[in-house]
């Protein structure tokens, strides 16, 4: 099957969707961030009684709370992203892509159709699949798509 094709055709799950590091909405910053870097992830899911409520990444560290000057022991709610866009667990590897692209994302939590949190899906995980799956396309890649050469680089 060639790429198109597998994009469309091949659901989220095909990405292997990580487990959520969920945190509650009166948890402070610094406690965030020390749990991210404890548990190595790039974000956390907010949630309030089994309800997503935002989410929280690394980049929000860098633009909402260092950049902006926010103190540590804020509760996450005041610097995480509320009601963020979320793909149900049915989602084309394609829909992952077009989301993340479109909306400027690296982390998009995906829930089933009753709401219930699945997990999050990452770039980092978009990447390996299109390794994966097209070793040969990706690695043939050069730097500069529009780059043409005129001879053989190397020997």
């Amino acid at each position: 099957m060639n790429l198109r094709g597998s994009l469309i055709a091949d659901r989220v799950d095909a990405l292997g969707i990580s487990p959520a590091v969920s945190v509650a909405p009166t948890e402070s910053i610094g406690q965030v961030i020390a749990r991210m870097v404890a548990e190595r992830v790039g974000c956390v899911v907010v949630v309030l009684d089994a309800h997503l409520e935002g989410i929280f990444t690394e980049r929000d560290v860098l633009t909402r709370v260092l950049a902006a000057g926010a103190k540590l022991d804020q509760p996450i709610q005041t610097v995480m992203t509320p009601n963020p866009d979320v793909l149900h667990s049915d989602a084309t590897v394609a829909d992952v892509v077009r989301l993340m692209h479109d909306g400027g994302f690296r982390h998009i939590p995906v829930v089933e159709h009753n709401g219930d949190l699945a997990g999050v899906v990452s770039v980092k995980r978009v990447a390996e699949y299109l390794v994966e799956h097209f070793p040969a396309t990706i690695y043939n890649l050069p730097p500069d798509p529009e780059q043409r050469l005129d001879a053989a680089e190397g020997a």
